[in-house]
């Protein structure tokens, strides 16, 4: 097949591979420091077009202001898309509505999937109504929307980002004063409501799935080590500990692959994993964060469609570990999320949009 690498390039690499997008401006009120938090190094990129290039053609598109003109012209078979998009609220489910509008197929979930799961308020609101586990959970817009009466501790976040922007080691909260506090910073610095989450105490896990239908799998679950991260922090997986504390030089020893679990939690946390994945409509391939409560029932904490892929053992990405554990090496996770992909569009056939003579 010819298949189109659809990604976005973090900006301080801007200019690394051919027709670059120009820096975008920074949106207003974004910390600095984490603007580009979501987007792939050229490394990554890299890796997941050399996995692909083992058994078919690929182009590579920047997901710029170009990318619908060069999809229009390349009309590839499929899309492998990691693009995470920058402005707005519905930034990961641009690529995939232009693939739609184009009727060119692609790899992972849909536009309203995407913009579901960005949405943390939205996923808890589906995940509750359906009966899934998860923390309970108020969003507010102003200060004078926080409830008196919470239970501490309490977690703080913005509803619309990923890869823990503004979850950092202050986002658990222990009282009000404190509660305050941090929302009043997500609020000015994301422009954003800000969601103010249960906290669980217990073990917390991340599991990665691929496939669709009776075919999904569920990758070996890893597991959190909290006791691993620098002393005095607060046991979450903040955005100091994953982008500050640890460094592919010297990285944080925080994950256990396979985790170490019961067969019966094990099973609970799986079923739970693969309700929440088809309840949100996911496809191909994601990522799902759990949290056990204090009787030990786990809780589905975030659903991250578009999961990070950072190719070398020493960068401590969830996914391709959990991949490695199961007997994958990176090149052939890549390959079988586009198993899953063709074998859902039955591009095993031959069909392509091509040849349905479709736009």
């Amino acid at each position: 097949m010819h298949i189109a690498l659809s990604f976005n390039l973090k900006g301080d690499a801007v200019g690394s591979v051919e027709d670059p997008a120009e820096p975008p401006s920074e949106p207003p009120g974004s910390p600095a420091d984490d603007l580009y938090a979501e987007w792939d190094d050229i490394h990554t990129i890299n890796a997941v077009a050399a996995a692909l290039a083992k058994r078919h053609r690929v182009s590579m598109v920047e997901a710029n202001l170009d990318a619908f003109e060069t999809y229009r012209r390349l009309r590839p078979d499929l899309v492998f898309n990691i693009a995470e998009g920058l402005h707005g609220i519905s930034r990961e489910a641009q690529v995939p509505a232009m693939l739609d509008l184009l009727c060119i197929p692609y790899t992972g979930s849909d536009p309203l999937t995407l913009g579901l799961c960005l949405d943390k308020r939205r996923t808890k609101e589906i995940l509750t109504h359906y009966g899934i586990a998860t923390p309970r959970f108020t969003v507010v817009e102003s200060l004078s929307d926080v409830p008196v009466r919470l239970r501490y501790p309490q977690m703080v976040k913005p509803t619309l980002e990923g890869s823990s922007k503004g979850v950092t080691d202050k986002a658990l909260v222990q009282n009000r004063q404190e509660l305050l506090r941090q929302v009043a910073w997500v609020l000015e610095n994301y422009q954003q409501p800000a969601l103010i989450e249960e906290f669980l105490p217990g073990r917390e896990f991340t599991v990665a799935l691929i496939g669709n239908g009776p075919a999904l799998q569920v990758l070996p679950i890893v597991e959190i080590n909290f006791d691993t991260l620098p002393l005095g922090v607060n046991p979450i997986y903040s955005y100091e500990a994953k982008w500050l504390w640890d460094q592919e030089e010297d990285p944080l020893q925080i994950f256990s692959c396979p985790a170490e679990l019961e067969s019966l939690l094990r099973r609970q946390i799986e079923e739970l994993c693969k309700a929440a994945y088809r309840t949100l409509g996911c496809r191909d391939w994601c990522r799902i964060d759990v949290r056990l409560d204090a009787n030990n029932h786990p809780h589905v904490i975030e659903l991250n469609p578009l999961p990070g892929i950072l190719p070398r053992v020493e960068q401590n990405s969830c996914f391709p570990k959990a991949a490695r554990a199961a007997g994958l090496a990176y090149d052939e996770m890549i390959l079988a999320v586009v198993d899953a992909a063709s074998a859902r569009l039955n591009l095993s056939s031959g069909v392509t949009h091509e040849r349905r003579g479709l736009l």
